[in-house]
């Protein structure tokens, strides 16, 4: 067991050995999850088993952070806790990834070294939503508020129309 998680991992050389991996990865690290977020601060929580069941090669495990994601309200930072479970199966083509049990995604990987952030990366980009927002009312828009400004509207002086002028022209056929 690693408490330093190193950068590069050979998934199928650490199920051989029944490896396990533990550890935290800076969310600063992970470059595609960057415009999701209002700010990088934080890490990822890493507990990661490999093994084999059979002839398939798998990855279980647990990531577990708090992410501050852009409300696409608000565009202010929202909160956003993720705990998640990993089932991978490693393939190394895609017709074994066909043949993976339900339950397992496939991670498919050549021979050799596998970057582990985006291994962490790819997982936290599946869970996360669409469009994060504030489980409230972010915009500070009450019912009343709304109401008031309606009577503030009604009671100013009516917009003037940008057509008026078309309108004149076409009554006085000056062109």
């Amino acid at each position: 067991m690693l408490t330093r998680l190193p950068e590069f991992i050979d998934p199928l050389h650490l199920a051989d050995k029944r490896g396990e991996l533990k550890g935290q990865i800076p969310v600063s690290s992970l470059d595609r999850l960057a415009d999701l977020l209002f700010s990088d601060t934080g890490c990822v929580t890493v507990d990661l088993f490999f093994g084999r069941e059979g002839r398939l090669a798998k990855i279980e495990g647990q990531i577990e952070t708090v992410l501050e994601l852009k409300c696409q309200n608000c565009l202010q930072a929202v909160q956003w806790p993720v705990k998640n479970s990993i089932k991978l199966g490693i393939v190394t083509s895609l017709d074994q990834a066909d043949r993976l049990p339900e339950d397992y995604e496939p991670l498919l990987v050549d021979e050799g070294k596998t970057l582990l952030k985006n291994i962490i990366e790819d997982e936290l980009l599946l869970i996360l939503p669409t469009f994060p927002k504030h489980q409230h009312d972010c915009l500070g828009l009450k019912s009343d508020n709304k109401k008031a400004g309606f009577l503030l509207n009604e009671h100013s002086a009516p917009a003037e129309n940008p057509f008026s002028i078309l309108a004149k022209l076409k009554n006085t056929g000056d062109l």
